[in-house]
């Protein structure tokens, strides 16, 4: 019981996972790479915008003109949503750390419709989505085999503790 109760209720294990794969923070650190608040830079010119959670819908859409309220019913909020500008694609990336069975194993399944819902969101835009998610080891387990393979057949993706930067378009060197 004290394994599964540090194992979920400790943010700052969370936090911690969360820090580790902080896009902005991982590509500010890269060679060429630069950030200015959400806008990204490879060298010197802007290549990408990032946002976290509510700020997708504050410095994003907002200014785009597109209130949510009139594509979807609620607000979905992503942990990374990352815009390629040459790819003219929404990358949502989600994180999930687990180190105990809990309810995480389940919104593994739940990719498909929030892909929809981010599809909906940005269609006045003509953006594309992609949803992908960035897993801890605890999910190469072979009992998750069927959601991992659940996750690809609907089109989205799935590493582990890492996000390749083809993935996202966006290039590794000068």
């Amino acid at each position: 019981m004290k394994k599964w109760w540090i194992g979920w209720w400790n943010t700052i294990s969370w936090l911690h996972f969360e820090k580790k794969v902080d896009f902005l923070t991982l590509i500010s650190q890269m060679k060429n790479y630069e950030v200015k608040g959400f806008d990204i830079y490879f060298c010197g010119k802007k290549i990408a915008q990032a946002y976290k959670k509510w700020e997708l819908y504050k410095y994003f859409l907002e200014p785009h003109g597109i209130n949510y309220k009139q594509y979807i019913a609620s607000q979905i909020l992503p942990d990374n949503a990352i815009y390629v500008i040459i790819k003219n694609t929404m990358f949502i990336v989600e994180i999930k750390f687990q180190q105990v069975w809990w309810s995480v194993d389940e919104k593994l399944q739940t990719c498909w419709f929030k892909k929809m819902q981010y599809t909906r969101l940005l269609a006045p835009l003509g953006i594309n989505v992609e949803y992908c998610y960035v897993l801890s080891e605890w999910f190469k387990k072979k009992k998750y085999n069927d959601v991992l393979n659940y996750v690809q057949s609907q089109k989205c993706s799935y590493f582990f503790e890492t996000l390749p930067l083809d993935y996202l378009w966006l290039p590794t060197s000068k």
